[in-house]
């Protein structure tokens, strides 16, 4: 079976399982942010491992839980936990979920994940609304494609985050009062944190906060023609700009504490995306 094949397979599968609903409005919970879930009415829940081919998580702190139901009139999508290109998954798996959702009919992502700070004004339990990103992960998740059948195999990626999208959020955290900034996720590969020559160097080329993830899932979207968005949150200061260095057990920690920001926050901007 081909690798299209397989995503169209998953795609069918969740549709059946789904009563054939048909979400238009994809989101994806990064590290310790479960609870972070928008409440959905009707929801239906499905586990990654019951999926044919789909990829199943490995990290603590993601849950691997496929939930589609409605919040208001939008018909949402939700992928609870995802893959990372330093557990030694390939890059086709990681767009794996990401692929299917674009399958089974989602016009937009919204993307979350933990970030460090490579800016001392952003600071643990801010928000970061992302406008670029540079990719330092030494792969690009559309390496090795051999057709068009995703989209096209040179994508333009000049505005990989929508910009209307990204007002919207802005607008939903300033209108909740939660400390909110904009922008430019550098990615790199992991695991092991950076160090502080090298939090230095993501500054000079324009990184404002540091992650392991959210830049292949966001290429793979935006192939396929999705409008994107990602919001971030601040889990710790990225080496050199704090005494106490990161523990993956913090950002799990701190995710539990704002996850009900965050769950606020999707409540209200999500409804304004579909």
């Amino acid at each position: 079976m081909s690798y299209a094949d397989a995503v169209r397979r998953a795609a069918g599968f969740i549709a059946a399982r789904a009563r054939n609903a048909s979400p238009r409005l994809g989101l994806i919970l990064g590290s310790g942010l479960s609870s972070a879930a928008p409440e959905l009415e009707d929801p239906i829940s499905i586990s990654y491992g019951e999926i044919p081919g789909f990829p199943t998580t490995g990290v603590p702190g993601h849950e691997g839980v496929l939930m589609i139901g409605r919040l208001g009139r939008a018909s949402v999508a939700i992928l609870k936990g995802r893959l990372h290109y330093y557990e030694g998954h390939s890059m086709d798996a990681i767009a794996f979920p990401t692929r299917v959702l674009g399958s089974l009919g989602i016009e937009t992502l919204i993307i979350t994940a933990a970030v460090g700070a490579a800016k001392p004004k952003m600071r643990p339990g801010h928000l970061v609304i992302l406008k670029d990103h540079v990719n330092l992960m030494g792969v690009n998740p559309l390496r090795g494609s051999d057709s068009e059948v995703f989209g096209p195999l040179f994508p333009d990626l000049s505005a990989v985050y929508d910009p209307q999208l990204r007002s919207l959020a802005l607008k939903a955290a300033r209108r909740n009062r939660f400390p909110v900034h904009e922008g430019v996720y550098a990615a790199l590969s992991g695991p092991s944190y950076e160090t502080p020559a090298e939090v230095r160097a993501y500054r000079l080329l324009g990184g404002d906060v540091v992650g392991m993830s959210v830049v292949p899932e966001a290429v793979c979207a935006k192939q396929m023609g999705l409008k994107v968005a990602a919001v971030a949150w601040v889990s710790n200061m990225a080496a050199g700009l704090s005494r106490v260095p990161p523990r993956h057990e913090e950002v799990l920690e701190i995710g539990l504490r704002i996850s009900a920001r965050l769950k606020k926050l999707l409540e209200d901007f999500l409804p304004q995306c579909a």
